[in-house]
């Protein structure tokens, strides 16, 4: 069976508490109260309003499903601050060919942004960087062929 833990930041454990929050009582509340209209303007079978809400109901249950799994299945992770890349490490490459050093943070797969440098832990290059150290040289395999790194600091 794979590996199921989801891996976030406090930070992101707690955006996600307080967005099940926010569904759980002001999103199905209105919900609620749109099913309650839509019902009032009579033959659901052709009633457009009727059916969005329950499209939105199912969007916001499935949502709901999906942040509780993911908060039974999580691992805070504390940024680390040894030598080798682990989770949390704020790592900065030297990519082949590049002109400057780029700066990445190893997250869990719910938490990975591109604009704010934040690379999964599953992806070609953070996985390339799980336990590397400062001066190591990376080859990650993608699919528009290899690309080396340098490991300037790991942090």
């Amino acid at each position: 069976m794979p590996d199921s833990t989801k891996y976030l930041t406090k930070e992101k454990y707690k955006d996600l508490e307080q967005e099940l929050a926010e569904l759980k009582t002001v999103r199905r509340k209105e919900v609620a109260q749109s099913l309650e209209y839509a019902r009032s303007l009579g033959d659901l079978s052709e009633n457009a309003e009727y059916q969005e809400a329950r499209e939105l109901q199912a969007t916001i249950e499935d949502r709901i499903a999906q942040i509780e799994n993911t908060l039974k299945m999580a691992e805070i992770v504390n940024n680390t601050h040894g030598e080798s890349i682990g989770m949390g490490s704020v790592v900065t490459l030297e990519k082949e060919g590049a002109k400057g050093p780029q700066k990445f943070t190893i997250v869990g797969s719910d938490e990975v942004s591109t604009l704010e440098g934040k690379i999964s832990n599953l992806s070609p290059l953070g996985s390339a960087l799980i336990g590397k150290t400062k001066g190591d040289l990376v080859t990650v395999k993608t699919p528009k062929g290899s690309t080396s790194y340098r490991v300037v600091s790991v942090a």
